[in-house]
């Protein structure tokens, strides 16, 4: 059976649950696994956030409760004929569309929100179930090919911008690849500048621009190219606790996707950005540490991600140093350098840790 047909099964399960209380004359009621903070639990073997085992119940007994299950048959309804059909529609789509349903949401908050109570009640992605969401992919630039239906795209040959993630990444295939490793880069200018320095060639890598904060797709990218094409991945983000979470996601997931962070975390991820110790050794440019930076390293400490002797000496040292440098102040010392220089004395670093 393969994923649309599980997909579909699943979204036809959650009917039929509600269908066999009303035959046996029960009150119909949905479980639906609690994604509360007491609830997720940071697992030391996988590396990760996970869901515990706590549910909660939404009945139809109770009357504050029958908007939300109907909001969620609805969504399925929905998401069921998105996949029999093989189409897909946006989280912004799904909010419009439910204008003409009996139950629609108040904003989109709300709507999202129940498409996540989909994905973690049937234990499929939200992307497994034909939603998608706004924003788009990383770009990727290097020796890789894909296919995407009957399309071949080699990312080399796309453009400086590379090959845009697709939402479904799921649904796109590793034909071949050229490779080492890959290197992930927080900021597009990072992406440009690697691009064009061709550290691709130096590197031997694909190197993938992150804009910002990593899409879904994007992290799902990431591990299936570290699991499936074997290449070791390199996170290099801004010195700052938001470079330092940016990369942390990648690497061991967030605490609001522990319900599918075994589908996006990557554990084996290695953290190549800029550090308090680089900021000292290169001398680098900066920026003092402002108080809601501060307050976010001091959260740092208290997060079990951040626990290996790593990232308490280089968080510590920072709050001592106060100060914070972005991945672009190796340009002091000219546009080739961070390519020239950094990248290959830090990757040394790195992969003999």
């Amino acid at each position: 059976m393969n994923r649309r047909e599980i997909a579909i099964n699943k979204l036809k399960s959650l009917g039929d649950v509600i269908l066999d209380d009303v035959t046996q004359g029960r009150i119909p009621r949905i479980k639906v696994p609690s994604r509360g903070t007491s609830n997720i639990i940071y697992d030391e073997d996988k590396r990760h956030y996970v869901l515990g085992d706590r549910y909660g119940t939404r009945s139809m007994g109770n009357v504050k409760q029958i908007k939300k299950i109907g909001q969620m048959l609805y969504t399925a309804n929905f998401c069921k004929d998105l996949v029999a059909r093989e189409k897909t529609a946006t989280l912004r789509e799904l909010y419009y569309i439910s204008e003409g349903w009996e139950v629609d949401f108040a904003d989109q908050q709300e709507s999202n929100i129940v498409g996540e109570d989909l994905e973690v009640t049937l234990g499929m992605t939200r992307e497994e179930l034909g939603l998608m969401p706004e924003e788009d992919g990383a770009s990727v630039y290097g020796a890789l090919t894909v296919r995407e239906g009957d399309i071949e795209i080699d990312a080399l040959r796309s453009g400086k911008s590379g090959y845009n993630i697709s939402p479904t990444i799921d649904e796109v295939e590793f034909v071949d690849h050229d490779v080492e490793r890959v290197i992930a880069v927080e900021t597009m200018g990072m992406f440009h500048r690697l691009v064009q320095e061709k550290a691709h060639k130096k590197f031997d890598a694909l190197i993938v621009g992150l804009k910002g904060q990593a899409a879904r797709a994007t992290r799902r990218f990431i591990k299936r190219v570290n699991e499936e094409l074997n290449l070791p991945v390199y996170i290099c983000n801004d010195g700052d606790p938001w470079g330092f979470h940016i990369a942390m996601v990648i690497i061991s997931g967030s605490a609001k996707l522990a319900h599918v962070n075994h589908q996006l975390a990557t554990p084996d991820a290695k953290f190549l950005g800029v550090t308090a110790s680089d900021i000292i050794n290169y001398d680098l440019p900066t920026d003092p540490l402002k108080d809601v930076d501060v307050g976010r390293l001091k959260e740092l400490l208290h997060d079990p991600r951040y626990r290996g002797d790593f990232w308490k000496t280089e968080i510590k040292k920072m709050l001592t140093i106060g100060k914070k440098a972005e991945q672009q102040s190796f340009s002091k010392y000219g546009l080739e350098y961070v390519v020239d220089t950094y990248l290959p004395e830090k990757l040394e670093a790195v992969e003999n840790q």
